[in-house]
């Protein structure tokens, strides 16, 4: 039988929910593009709820332990002492999200003989050393599209968000004040700005969809041009280059996955290739961005303001200086992990799981690595090699807090 180890963030300060805001969520059965929602055999879990907590457990121990496994869930994942680290030495399958990912470093992988799979409870990999993993033959998946839209929809409150300047506002609100001109000296409509994304795969292009209503004009990068009928459907500009693309801008928003050739592509050069005054959201991976060149950019008004949802590490430090930069509207990593995409990860993960336990084929949507080489969507949207350097800094979060 297989030991499984899920790192998960912590339940709230105030504990486990016992009610919930809403009684259910929206019925859906497809991603645009037709593909169907995760289909696993079964759920133990009540759609809406808090799975992606310690105590949610993505809704998986009863299934594991009725077959027999043995399930670790843990929110300690950080440095030598840590209980991800203690469990390795036995363990056959990680699993851990994005927003507290479980970093699975070459070094870690070595640690972990047994080791045959790493899952992602939702979207993207790049935690995961894929070179190391190849090199060792284990398999790497992740629910793609499961909280997509659920990311396009924050992208699009933070551009709001920066370009209105809502929440200095809003803090003059809280404050008690009633101060007009100090709100609105930053504040800009978007209408007729020019915004463009870099990568329009499923997150980009919803993104790129969901602005077209407010008439401004769009703009994307791609290895992968999208077909000519979508172009002319949201009369999209599209660059060869992102250097190009960046020239004529006032927003640009990030949706492109973290691999080594997408390492810091945001730097102190390519900031200058900005418009001055232009907007930078970034929800995809906070190392697609050189930290301390956003902070000056911010600083020296180079950027009019950065938004995002993504650092490096995760969970950031607390002296990171995306924490008190100017004009910044950063959140922790929560774009993806609302409690609608939850219940479709958690079902993803359960998907996975079933297909690794019965033999079954996984779906190529959620292969990364496969067979010792990338494979499935891995094969189209990453590149081989190694992105989880530096990633032994998440472990100042804990000392610091």
């Amino acid at each position: 039988m297989a030991k499984v180890v899920c790192v998960l963030y912590d339940d709230p300060v105030s504990g486990y929910p016992k009610t919930y805001a809403r009684d259910d969520l929206p019925k859906i059965d497809h991603y645009p593009g037709g593909q169907t929602l995760p289909t696993p055999k079964a759920i133990d879990f009540q759609p809406g709820t808090m799975l992606g907590s310690v105590s949610g457990e993505l809704g998986l121990r009863k299934y594991l332990e009725s077959l027999g496994h043995e399930l670790v869930v843990t929110s300690s994942k950080d440095g030598p002492d840590s209980v991800l680290e203690r469990e390795l030495h036995d363990a056959e399958i990680v699993i851990s999200q994005p927003f507290w990912p479980a970093y699975m470093t070459a070094e870690r992988i070595a640690k972990a003989p047994k080791l045959k799979a790493i899952i992602t409870a939702g979207i993207g990999s790049d935690h995961t050393d894929l070179q190391a993993a190849m090199d060792r033959n284990i398999t790497v998946a992740e629910v793609t599209y499961c909280n997509s839209i659920s990311v396009a929809e924050h992208v699009v409150m933070m551009i709001l968000g920066l370009v209105r300047n809502y929440i200095p506002s809003y803090q003059w609100v809280v404050k008690g004040g009633w101060n007009i001109a100090d709100c609105v000296e930053r504040s800009y409509d978007v209408e007729g700005m020019h915004v463009g994304t870099v990568a329009a795969g499923r997150i980009g292009l919803a993104v790129l969809r969901r602005l077209k209503p407010f008439d401004m004009h769009l703009h994307y990068t791609d290895r992968h041009r999208l077909p000519e009928a979508v172009e002319k459907e949201l009369n999209l500009t599209w660059h060869a280059t992102r250097e190009d693309m960046y020239k004529v801008c006032d927003v640009v928003t990030l949706n492109c996955p973290l691999h080594p050739e997408t390492e810091h592509m945001i730097n102190e050069d390519t900031l200058k290739l900005f418009k001055r005054g232009a907007y930078l959201v970034n929800t995809a991976r906070g190392k697609l961005c050189d930290r301390d060149a956003i902070a000056r950019a911010l600083e020296g008004g180079q950027l009019a303001g950065y938004a995002g949802d993504v650092w490096f590490p995760q969970p950031a430090p607390q002296d990171h200086p995306w924490r008190t930069m100017p004009h910044h509207g950063m959140t922790p990593h929560i774009s993806g992990t609302s409690l609608s995409a939850q219940t479709r990860y958690a079902a993803g993960t359960r998907e996975i799981l079933e297909c690794l336990f019965e033999g079954r084929p996984i779906r190529d949507e959620y292969l990364i690595v496969e067979g010792g080489k990338l494979a499935g969507v891995g094969a189209h949207s990453y590149s081989a090699g190694n992105a989880t350097g530096g990633s032994e800094e998440a472990a100042k979060f804990k000392k610091s807090a």
